[in-house]
This record gives structure tokens, sequence and C-alpha cells, in this order.
């Protein structure tokens, strides 16, 4: 099956003179399941629509490529946010795109969804336009905009388009084609789950729903407006399930936006369905001369075998975007997919992935899940696991051993992220043992993001001796198995809750365990997500208790560089850290110390002898297990 037409020569070899549907993407064209437009484009023409894309549209005469549609343009930003796209959590602009081809920046525009839609709706007038994808799904109502430093109201409302779907779209696009195609008006279409519309005050038909404070009440700069809005971001949270959610309301000026409850997470049935269309599995051939689309390597040879998490850690958008149901794939339909990419000309042995959200969850936390919802108030792992969670690594494992045996495979990796909360709670440790003898490739990446306790609540994680745990017994099974592996631990620094006293103790416990990270990830406040409201009101939005907030760029330099405390470009930071925490004890020479004196602020001479250099070491962002 062909790339679906990226220009009009592509449309007229189809026979085709327009398109039923056109969608609008921020991401260069690529035909593949871990790609948002790939999906909703094939999902859509399994339905019978006829689907042409306009991939990074610049000027005019790009949105006009194919004409008007005859039923609408599907508008998104790409695979991820074009905010987060275009700048660092320093807001440094980016010099590379990994969406883009020859991976450039600057192909998409920032607020991406806002200038492609109003873009269209200066060219093409009232033809339907509906937005979605990460960027409109995270920002469906009045949000902090991290970049802007203030409150921007819903994306819908700025935007100017006509529905917002939210989550997933498989079921969405089809409907709302098939309803357009039936001659029903856009405006009408007011009962779809997953979407949100905008009406004016007057026209609201008063439904029983959940009101969030206006967007007016949360963009006041104020300690008020501030509370008002972790209000909001509560109801949106904790509504946002699509066994119990409800409708959810805000008002923004003379019109109202409303939420219409979440839809329900594909079935299995329906996740083999979308996954057994006829995806190219590559960019498109117009790219090549370009150096082709650095996106596609780290996927290209994964698959994907599940949806959702109940992990829902508070700065990750995942659970607010795929909802925490976990639903995934039969084994049959995951084993065609490896089959068809082990028939691909450049296929070596390896699959690097096998996952999703969550690589090991391949069903709810537990059955009352499926007929409550996910509980209002309550998380499923953090700060301990939940008594009801039923640990099972059964089915995974099952599947990981038919995936060995089939012929061309030499190795299956598993890459995306290993709860290992949930890992160490399995009493079988079947999955475990067959993990590291078979799936890791030479590292392992986990995420314990912090060492103290109160910003692990805050960030909704469990406490670090749950993965202190986890590494005893990763290396115990490594050694056993005879190999050499080692964990690669994601840390993470200003997240809100975390004081420099807090980051000293990350740095502690980073010495003490030999760790030396290359790469530290700053928090990144971004759209949807708890922590972001808990930087943009120093309250969490779930109990409303206050949350200390490292803002400053100082502070936040200095946190970040309290993790990398041994490199020499870091030695200002640290000192000042330290000074500013009352903790010079840990400057000095002493096995305990970060740091050594600063020479020009010290008179003994002992502190002036010269300090005999030592042979450099590679450092690895690995978690070595200790010698005995």
């Amino acid at each position: 099956m062909p790339f679906l037409p990226l220009t009009v020569k592509e449309m007229k070899t189809r026979g085709w003179e327009t398109a039923d549907i056109i969608i609008v993407a921020g991401d260069a064209y690529v035909d593949h399941p871990s790609f948002g437009t790939a999906i909703v484009s094939r999902v859509l023409e399994n339905a019978g629509f006829k689907v042409c894309i306009i991939s990074q549209p610049r000027s005019d005469e790009d949105y006009k490529r194919f004409g008007k549609p005859r039923l609408a343009f599907f508008v998104n930003s790409g695979n991820i946010d074009s905010m987060v796209a275009h700048y660092t959590a320093a807001k440094r602009k980016r010099s590379d795109d990994a969406y883009t081809a020859g991976g450039k920046a600057g192909a998409r525009p920032d607020r991406a969804v806002i200038v492609y839609s109003k873009a269209l709706r200066r060219i093409f007038g009232d033809t339907p336009i509906c937005i979605g994808g990460i960027e409109a799904s995270l920002r469906r109502f009045a949000h902090y905009d991290y970049w802007d430093d203030r409150v921007r109201p819903s994306i819908l409302v700025d935007s100017t388009a006509d529905l917002l779907m939210y989550g997933m779209g498989e079921r969405h696009v089809v409907e709302i084609a098939k309803r357009l195609d039936a001659g029903e008006n856009i405006c009408d279409m007011q009962d779809i789950l997953g979407t949100c519309y905008a009406v004016n005050t007057t026209d609201y038909q008063v439904q029983s729903a959940k009101e969030c404070p206006s967007f007016e009440a949360v963009s006041e700069n104020s300690e008020q407006g501030r509370r008002k809005y972790a209000e909001g971001t509560y109801i949106q949270q904790t509504e946002h399930d699509a066994v119990r959610g409800k409708t959810v309301i805000q008002r923004h000026g003379n019109k109202i936006v409303v939420q219409n409850p979440p839809m329900p997470p594909l079935s299995t049935e329906e996740m083999d369905e979308v996954y057994s269309l006829p995806f190219m599995r590559d960019y498109h051939p117009s790219y090549q001369a370009l150096g082709g689309v650095p996106g596609i390597e780290e996927v290209k040879f994964s698959v994907i075998h599940n949806r959702g998490c109940f992990g829902a850690c508070n700065f990750c958008a995942l659970a607010y975007h795929q909802g925490r149901q976990i639903t995934c794939r039969s084994h049959e339909s995951v084993i065609d997919e490896v089959k068809k990419i082990t028939d691909m000309p450049d296929f070596k042995g390896y699959i690097h992935d096998i996952g999703g959200p969550t690589a090991n969850f391949r069903a709810p936390s537990c059955k009352g899940q499926l007929t409550r919802g996910a509980c209002k108030d309550k998380k499923c792992l953090a700060p301990t696991m939940c008594k009801a969670v039923e640990v099972d690594h059964s089915d995974y494992l099952d599947l990981l051993r038919k995936l060995r045996k089939l012929p061309k495979i030499k190795k299956i990796f598993i890459r995306s992220g290993i709860r290992f909360d949930y890992l160490v709670e399995d009493k079988d440790e079947g999955f475990f043992r067959e993990l590291v003898e078979h799936h890791v490739s030479g590292q392992l990446k986990v995420a314990p993001e912090h060492c103290s306790a109160r910003v692990l609540d805050c960030m909704g994680k469990p406490h670090i001796n749950v993965y202190e745990r986890f590494k005893k017994r990763f290396y115990e099974l490594t050694e056993r198995a005879g190999k050499k592996q080692f964990l690669v631990p994601y840390l993470m620094s200003s997240h809100p809750g975390s004081t420099i006293n807090d980051a000293i103790e990350l740095s502690l416990f980073l010495k003490k365990e030999g760790l030396h990270p290359e790469q530290v990830q700053d928090f990144y406040p971004t759209p949807g997500t708890i922590s972001t409201c808990m930087f943009y009101t120093g309250l969490d939005p779930m109990t409303m208790n206050k949350v200390y907030v490292p803002r400053t760029p100082e502070e936040k330099a200095q946190q970040r560089a309290l993790l990398q405390y041994y490199k020499p470009e870091n030695r200002q930071f640290v000192l000042s850290a330290l000074r500013k925490a009352g903790r010079q004890d840990l400057i000095g020479y002493g096995k305990n110390c970060l740091i050594a004196p600063d020479k020009t602020a010290v008179g003994n001479k002992q502190n002036q002898k010269p300090i005999q250099k030592k042979k450099k070491k590679t450092i690895r962002n690995i978690h070595k297990p200790k010698k005995k």
C-alpha cells in the first residue's frame, strides 16, 4: 500500500479530484504506527475516506495545495507539543527537531495548532476544522503556559476550531467524518465523547456538569487566582476517567468550553485492527534527499503493545492524555507485526522495544477499575502500592517468549519504561529473571527521579527504598546470569517541592552510590500536568497544601549543578548552593565532601597544598553494583 498523498500529483495518481479529509500536521510525514498522523490517516482511509496530508505548511500556497476538502480539516502539531519541540526547559531555542526532515529546527511554528487553524479559517472560511493530538489534548482548558509565563485560554478558543479531540483519536475521527458525510453540521456535534466544543453563553443548554472556575478567575495574577487555578486542575484531573468521568465546563468570557466525558479506550480487537493497517513503516520518500527523518530511527524496529498508565506520575501528561486504564493488543497482533518487521530489508535481527507508555503493564491495575473507574483521590503505586493492585507479568512474559522463538530474531530488547515499583512486588520472579537474561541491551533505563521522600511525594513516585530493593535484586540476577549489565537512572532537578537541601540530599545519594549522571532533566512545566499546576500556583491541587517551588534561574542552576557536582564547570554553582544551605561541611577533602575548598578563600597551608591529579576515568550514567 503506497503512502497517502502528500502532493497533488500523488492525489491525481489515485484518481482523486479532491480529498474528503485533509490532515495538517506539524511533523514530517512518517507512515509508522508510532506517529499520530499515520494512525489517524490510515484509520480514516480504512473507513473509506480519501485522505491527503499537508506536512509543516509555511505559506498560503501550502494550505491551498489540495484545495478545499469535501468534509473537514484535521489539525495537529505532531508527536510532541510544538513549544517543547522548539525550546529547552531553560527556554533556549533547540537547534534540532527529530520530527523534521534533516533533523533541522524551525520547520513548524510556535503554537502550531493555533497558527495552522487560524490560517485555514482565514483561507477557507467556515470549512470544519477539528484539532487534536498532544498539543490540543493537553491545552483543552485554560492552562498555565510556561513560555509566556501566564495563563492562556483553551486552545479551542485561541484556534477558532470547531471541535477539539482529546486523548487517542481513532474513534473520534471516524465518527466525525461519518457524521459530516451524512450531512450533519459540525456545530451540532455536541455529543461525541472525548471532544470539546465552545458555545455562546446564551446558547448553552444547562446540563449535569462539573464547572471549573472561569478563565478570567484562573488567569488573575493573584493568590486568589492561583488558588482558583488549582481548584480547576483538580476537577479536570479527577474527571478524566472513561468510566466515571463527568462533563466539565469552563467559562471564557461570553463563551463556555464544554468537555464531554472521555472516549472509552479501544478494545483489544479494535487495537489489533488499527495496528494491522498497511503502514509503510518509514518516512515519505520525498525526504530522502534531505537526510530522512531522525525520529523514525528509535521506533522503526519497535512495537507498541499497550496504552495507558496507572502509574500516573504528577509530572507526566500521559495519564491525562491516554488515561489510567490499560488496554493492550493480542499476542497474535504483536507477533504479526514483528514478523512484518523481520521481512524488512534493513532488519538486522534486533527488535528495539516491545513496549508502550509503561512496558510491563498488560492489564488494569485492579478489577474494580473496570467497573468503578480509577480511584479519584488515590494513586495505584505511590507512595506505596495499593493492596488492590493485581501484580502479574505472566501474560507479558508469555508474549516475549513467543517472540523470542520467531525466525530471524536475534534479540528482543525492552527500552521503554519499566515500572520497577510494580515489578518488585511480583511474587513470581519469572519475568524479572528473563528480563535480565534476555531483554536488557547492556543498560536498563529506570526512573527513580529523586531520593527525597518529600520531593517524591510531590512527583507521585514511590520512595527511594523501593528503587534500592529493585537495584539490589537486579544486580543479583545479573550476576547469576553471568552478565555485565547496568541500571541507568533518570533523575530530575528543580521539581516542585525540591529545596536546595533536597538537591544536596540527592547529591550525597549519588556520591554514596558512585553515580555520575551524564544527563539531568530539569523539571519542564508542560500543560496538562499536576506538577505544572504546583509550579504555577505553589499548591498541590489534589490536597491544596502549599508546595515549595524553585523558580529563579539561579536556584534552578544550583539544583541542576548539584546533581553533577563533579563537573568543573559546575563548581561555583555548587559552592554557592552549599554556602546558601549552611552546608560548608561538604566543602573539603573528606570522603563525604562534594567539592574541594575554593583556594582563593583559604589561607592555611594544608588547604593550599597542590592536589595530585588522578587519571581520568570515563564517567558513565550507570548505576554499578558495589564490589563485595
